[in-house]
């Protein structure tokens, strides 16, 4: 099994492109999604942040706006919540790869937003990195509810700017020039990557990474 990470920054396509693997075939998990269900109702990270961040707990779960509010633009707040959040998401990340070896999955994709960030690259046995132009990304996020110059300005100051996030990636996958070929990228990706047999995991790859 092939276990390749997804990234880049915000509003690069992403979200868009996790869905056209899936389309694919290919299982996708979205670690974005897994902390809104860890901080959601009942969710297993709500009473650890609740305890770091007096006041963010609403009815059994964490008010994200409310978090933002004490994160956003605090260094070490945001290392504290991380603390917190990403060993979980590790530990979701590893049952789902699990359960993908033993469904005999020949390729799957781990939606990671702070991949290059948190060291998960190790971890994988390949990087794709959606891009755009910064001006098309300029665009996408300014046209978002609630969205300013100066919440844009702190979001990338705390991302890796997507040159170097490029510089690093096995493959790129362009999202500004439409839908198209940003999928043709996807399938050439699929062809290069998707052993004809499935593969016992964790394999011999992780020791050295696929490069196109």
């Amino acid at each position: 099994m092939i276990v390749v990470g997804l990234t880049g920054s915000i509003a690069m396509g992403k979200s868009e492109t996790a869905r056209m693997f899936r389309r694919l075939g290919v299982p996708v998990l979205d670690s974005d999604a897994e902390v809104h269900r860890l901080l959601g109702p009942g969710g297993r990270a709500v009473q650890a942040v609740a305890a770091a961040f007096p006041g963010v707990e609403k009815s059994g779960a964490i008010d994200r706006q409310a978090l933002g509010a004490k994160v956003f633009g605090n260094a070490r707040a945001r290392q504290r919540l991380e603390a917190i959040l990403h060993p979980m998401v590790r530990t979701a990340q590893r049952r789902f790869l699990s359960t993908a070896a033993r469904r005999r999955e020949r390729l799957v994709v781990l939606d990671i937003p702070l991949l290059f960030e948190t060291g998960a690259a190790a971890r994988l046995d390949a990087v794709a990195v959606v891009s755009a132009p910064g001006f098309i990304q300029r665009q996408r996020v300014l046209a978002r509810p609630g969205m300013s110059e100066g919440k844009l300005a702190g979001i990338l100051a705390a991302q890796m700017p997507d040159e170097e996030k490029r510089r690093r990636a096995d493959f790129i996958i362009p999202t500004g020039r439409g839908k198209r070929a940003a999928l043709d990228a996807i399938k050439a990706l699929c062809r290069r990557l998707r052993p004809k047999r499935p593969r016992a995991w964790p394999d011999r790859l992780r020791q050295s990474r696929i490069r196109p």
